[in-house]
């Protein structure tokens, strides 16, 4: 019963906005301003670099935690673990909490994958800075880190969990930014 217990907690703190929470608490509605998303790139640019940093570092705690329990204290099987952790990447996408509407999921599969798979989600955390970086732009960043999180394990790890988490959670984050791919093969996607 712990499995699917963990599951449901983990997309009902996935469904917390940080993002909004934050904005309302400053009397900003962060869904009226700039791209209309929740997510720590919208805030950032809404309310500053550091309020977008705290809700990204928040973001990626709520997959983090959830996952740390799964595989680490409670040391459920891979399936529960994948469970848990797409489960609070859905919950950031679609939260219960805020009607259905949420952000791109990039930082809490960032969060999933450093606490199921550490090498690999390091690895796409440090892709996401320099990426970010270089070309300005958080969209081309989160595609950079999630494409890299699958590739790695797909062609590194070997193992059917951590491959089946990473290229569920690649899915996840590409699918909610094919709007920023499109913007970004017309060449109108903005830095930020």
């Amino acid at each position: 019963m712990l499995g699917p217990a963990l599951t449901v907690a983990a997309y009902l703190l996935g469904s917390i906005s940080f993002g909004l929470l934050l904005a309302s608490q400053q009397g900003v509605d962060l869904r009226g301003i700039g791209s209309g998303n929740i997510g720590a790139t919208n805030v950032g640019r809404a309310l500053g670099t550091n309020t977008g940093r705290t809700v990204m570092l928040l973001d990626m705690l709520k997959g983090f935690v959830p996952v740390v329990l799964a595989r680490w204290v409670l040391d459920l099987s891979w399936p529960w673990v994948t469970a848990v952790g797409i489960a609070a990447v859905v919950g950031h996408v679609f939260p219960i909490w805020h009607g259905f509407r949420g952000g791109k999921g990039a930082a809490t599969a960032a969060g999933v994958l450093l606490a199921a798979i550490p090498p690999i989600g390091a690895a796409a955390i440090a892709t996401f800075v320099v990426v970010k970086k270089l070309s300005r732009r958080a969209s081309v960043a989160s595609l950079s880190a999630a494409t890299l999180a699958a590739g790695l394990a797909m062609g590194l790890d070997g193992r059917q969990w951590p491959i089946q988490l990473a290229v569920a959670l690649w899915l996840i984050v590409t699918v909610r930014h094919l709007d920023n791919i499109g913007r970004l093969l017309r060449g109108e996607e903005p830095p930020g």
